[in-house]
């Protein structure tokens, strides 16, 4: 509970729950330019990692088995594949956004 008083959620807004769907046309926009932002580095990515991580970001919620099935690759191997994929994704994106400080203050 003491953690959870103290964690802010990135960018400073609140995320957005669905109760939210119907709510300021700005919202609406920022969220979908954010999606769009996140898909296009995702298809900047080397690899199988748009392949999974398009996957893992698809609004069917697919299970790591069907996944798997889908790319044709173990089940055992998806969290380290997507593991690199984000480390990956992070560095990419890692001159786009601004770093917090420490303890998640803004600079």
């Amino acid at each position: 509970r003491r953690r959870a008083r103290h964690e802010v959620p990135y960018g400073g807004r609140p995320a957005p729950t669905p109760a939210d769907a119907g709510g300021e046309p700005e919202d609406a926009l920022l969220h979908g330019e954010e999606n769009r932002a996140l898909r296009s580095a995702v298809a900047r990515l080397p690899g199988r990692c748009p392949e999974l991580l398009a996957a893992l970001l698809s609004p069917r919620d697919l299970t790591y088995r069907e996944i798997a099935g889908e790319l044709g690759i173990s089940q055992g191997s998806l969290g380290p594949v997507r593991s690199r994929c984000l480390g990956c994704l992070r560095r990419m994106l890692a001159s786009e956004v601004a770093v917090p400080g420490p303890w998640g203050k803004e600079r």
